[in-house]
């Protein structure tokens, strides 16, 4: 029988996996895992009556989940931040809860959420970025996340002092249904660089 190398956990989302990944992690198994970053804002509190906005999968757990999944990414339990960027269009959210499409934009929110969450539990800006760019690309074991000589220009240039709301504007996404509709968040990006091009500019 052939042992598994390494395993990789998308989106944990209760206290109870933190506790098995952090356990697996100091027995020396090769586990990583990563957690979306709207489960580290939301619990289900904020599903509210039945909002199908927030209407997620894996769904939004308890307030003790949410506290032991920002916990465990501060100590290095989770090694990633994830946007599980899963656009809905209106029809498909215009439903009753249990009837509604699961699923948020994420990639427009994942810098400014992740930028939020470290100035809340005191996590530097360069141990924030890391979970969004070196730790994901060592996951993935690809040569990225890296400002090394050499290495491909993709950069983002963003300003951390500035804030900006969260409306159907101000996102790209075909599908513009989030739960952090009418949300203040910091980090404004001003350029985005892919191989020292720029294809974004604010």
């Amino acid at each position: 029988m052939r042992h598994l190398e390494r395993l990789h956990i998308a989106r944990l989302s209760s206290a109870r996996g933190v506790e098995l990944v952090r356990a697996a992690k100091r027995d020396g198994l090769a586990v990583t895992c990563d957690v979306a970053v709207h489960h580290l804002h939301l619990c289900d509190v904020d599903i509210g009556w039945f909002d199908s906005q927030a209407r997620l999968d894996p769904p939004l757990r308890g307030t003790r989940d949410r506290a032991a999944l920002r916990a465990g990414l501060a100590d290095g339990t989770i090694d990633v931040v994830c946007s599980d960027h899963a656009p809905v269009d209106d029809d498909a959210k215009a439903v009753p809860f249990g009837e509604a499409e699961p699923g948020a934009t994420g990639l427009e929110l994942l810098l400014s959420l992740t930028l939020k969450w470290a100035a809340e539990d005191r996590v530097s800006l360069v141990d924030a970025l890391a979970r969004l760019t070196s730790a994901p690309a060592a996951v993935l074991g690809v040569p990225a996340g890296s400002l090394a000589p050499g290495s491909a220009a993709d950069l983002c240039v963003f300003d951390p002092a500035a804030w900006w709301r969260v409306d159907r504007r101000s996102l790209a996404s075909q599908g513009r249904n989030t739960p952090f509709l009418g949300h203040e968040l910091p980090g404004r990006v001003r350029w985005t660089l892919v191989d020292g091009q720029v294809v974004h500019e604010a």
